[in-house]
């Protein structure tokens, strides 16, 4: 997965205070993926072949809402369809999210 090679992004927002590392556990819980790059600038949470989520926390000091960007080497519509899924898996484990201005 290259994030050079997105063609589409979509962001879901979560309204939690919780680390980076603790954001990408949980995506990958909730997709049965894995953690790629754990150690890197830019760890990411591979959801399909062509779809991956990578997560942006706020500032230091500033509160939440945490943004899981859902890219895709696709189109939009395979990127909506992952942050789909990906809002489904995390309400199944309590978590909240909706895609960014909606």
């Amino acid at each position: 997965m290259d994030e050079d090679a997105a063609v589409a992004t979509l962001t879901l927002v979560v309204d939690l205070a919780v680390t980076k590392t603790d954001a990408l556990d949980v995506i990958a819980l909730a997709c049965h993926g894995e953690v790629v790059g754990a150690r890197t600038p830019h760890p990411r949470v591979g959801l399909t072949a062509h779809e991956w989520a990578e997560v942006e926390v706020p500032k230091f000091g500033d509160p939440p809402p945490l943004a899981i960007d859902v890219h895709s080497t696709r189109d939009e519509r395979h990127a909506r369809g992952a942050a789909r899924d990906l809002a489904a898996g995390l309400a199944r484990l309590g978590w909240t999210a909706h895609l960014a201005g909606h």
